[in-house]
């Protein structure tokens, strides 16, 4: 498979490695509504906020899109700073601008999730390959093109640019499948019933097929005696028995006189319950950008948003991914769209803007949302308002740069790390405080860590002593284990005994993994 090489490439593959854990602080004036949803929306690098989301929500969610800078060839932002570079330098710094974001984000996805990309020809297809490297050829699903605008540019020096693409990836293309599109009213006029069957309404389909082949091309003979044959250079779609069984079932149709060429007949209640997508997305059925604006300007008209998405475009996205209550994720939030729409279908969601307009935008817009607000597809899926959001920023880093634990770090966070960096799975935190974080492929896990215990002693909150020993035993409830391994600050029990006890101890913070 071909790998995608540029200036900075090596440095950027260590990116998201080098990246650090940051901790995430809450901004509750800036939350809304029912904040016991699970709906998030975090304003800092999205690079950072990843890594700090990584430890609770790897392997959790069904639909990622993102909106990243389409590096027009001009200047972008990136890590909070205009930039402007020559054409081949800048587009090396989008490339490992992208690189580490696309690694952590594969993470999130579950194995019947996806991942949809909104780009524009100038990185199109250097996206594609670089999407190739990290989600897999195999796993490609379809580039959708969506007709932005209708306006032709007649200022335009070559083309009139009147589309983008939205480059979709499954984590796993073998299990993944999209919802069908849901069938419109004209679709279903097209089903007729001229003949009466009791079936009821059916449509009808030619009989050929335009890849001939020998053995199915044969003659039929009509209800009224004439002789037909297929078309020239096709064959029948069926079998000569086949053909049969299907006139005498009553599933092929002669016209009103029984003299016509042989169609099939589809009926309604055995076709699917919908259609599915095709790869070309019109702006009358998805919006396009004017439409997007004019939503926008809703929420914040005296700061338009300069590429904003349409609800429908991103209805059609989440109708086509998720599911009822399925986790949504988009890293470069923008306006909120993605965000909006999500809470309108009923999907939790987790939203990362590193710019103002996270609070300028996203706010002010989700609040509305909350609200009840009547704007984009609120009539479409009849949205009514209410659930909530919290808001938060980036805090510090959990090891400091001497690699010691921050000594802010709560128990809960310093467990997340240990047990995502330990399992590569999500933390899934304990209705109480418990020294034992969980098993996995059978070992076991648990911290000695003062935010659990409170207690600097000896025999209290972080040394492995025969009394913590006892109190992580008592919080498994002295479940069987295969391997114990505890993590604290020291331990006075002899090797040889936790050999015995099949218990391996790692120091904090020496053992804990910083990235």
């Amino acid at each position: 498979m071909p790998i995608l090489n540029w200036l900075g490439r090596d440095d950027a593959l260590k990116t998201a490695t080098n990246t650090p854990y940051r901790l995430l602080e809450e901004v509750p004036e800036l939350g809304y509504g029912d904040k016991t949803k699970e709906n998030m929306i975090i304003q800092g690098d999205n690079l950072e906020a990843l890594k700090a989301l990584l430890p609770f929500y790897a392997g959790q969610v069904k639909c990622i899109y993102i909106d990243p800078p389409y590096n027009t060839g001009s200047r972008f932002t990136t890590d909070g700073k205009k930039l402007q570079y020559d054409d081949n330098l800048e587009h090396s710094t989008w490339l490992s601008m992208m690189s580490p974001r696309l690694e952590l984000l594969r993470e999130f996805l579950r194995e019947d999730g996806s991942i949809w990309i909104s780009i524009d020809d100038d990185e199109n297809h250097y996206l594609k390959v670089l999407c190739d490297e990290i989600f897999g050829r195999k796993n490609f699903v379809a580039n959708c093109i969506w007709q932005k605008k209708h306006t032709r540019a007649n200022d335009a020096k070559w083309f009139s640019d009147n589309h983008d693409h939205i480059l979709c990836y499954a984590k796993n293309k073998e299990i993944w499948r999209p919802n069908l599109l849901q069938r419109s009213d004209d679709s279903e006029n097209n089903y007729t019933n001229p003949d009466n069957d009791p079936r009821g309404v059916w449509a009808s389909g030619p009989c050929h097929v335009k890849t001939p082949s020998e053995k199915d091309i044969y003659p039929i003979t009509t209800p009224t005696g004439r002789i037909v044959m297929p078309p020239a250079g096709t064959s029948w779609r069926f079998s000569q028995e086949k053909m049969a069984q299907l006139i005498a079932e009553n599933r092929i149709y002669f016209g009103t006189t029984g003299n016509n060429v042989p169609r099939y007949k589809r009926f309604l209640t055995d076709v699917k319950e919908g259609f599915v997508p095709l790869t070309i997305w019109f702006r009358d059925e998805v919006g396009d950008n004017q439409e997007a604006k004019t939503e926008v300007k809703k929420f914040n008209e005296n700061e338009v948003f300069t590429t904003p998405k349409p609800e429908r475009l991103m209805h059609r996205i989440l109708h086509l991914a998720t599911k009822e209550n399925d986790l949504v994720l988009d890293s470069f939030l923008g306006s909120g769209t993605t965000a909006a729409v999500a809470h309108k279908m009923g999907r939790r969601y987790i939203g990362i803007e590193m710019g103002n307009h996270a609070i300028t935008h996203c706010v002010p817009r989700l609040k509305a949302v909350i609200d009840g607000e009547q704007g984009g597809i609120s009539k479409s899926v009849n949205w009514q308002g209410g659930g909530g959001f919290r808001f938060y920023k980036l805090g510090e880093q959990v090891f400091d740069a001497d690699g010691c634990i921050n000594e802010n770090i709560s128990f809960e966070n310093l467990s997340a790390h240990i047990w995502f960096t330990e399992t590569k799975t999500p933390f899934n935190k304990p209705a109480q405080k418990s020294t034992y974080l969980g098993t996995c492929d059978n070992v076991s896990y648990a911290l000695l860590y003062n935010g659990i215990l409170r207690d600097k002693r000896v025999d209290g909150g972080n040394v492995l002593t025969n009394k913590t020993l006892n109190v992580i035993l008592d919080d498994m409830k002295h479940i069987p284990y295969e391997k114990l391994v505890i993590y604290g600050e020291s331990s006075r029990i002899s090797p040889a005994r936790l050999k015995t006890l099949h218990i391996e101890f790692k120091q904090t913070p020496y053992d804990i993994k910083a990235r």
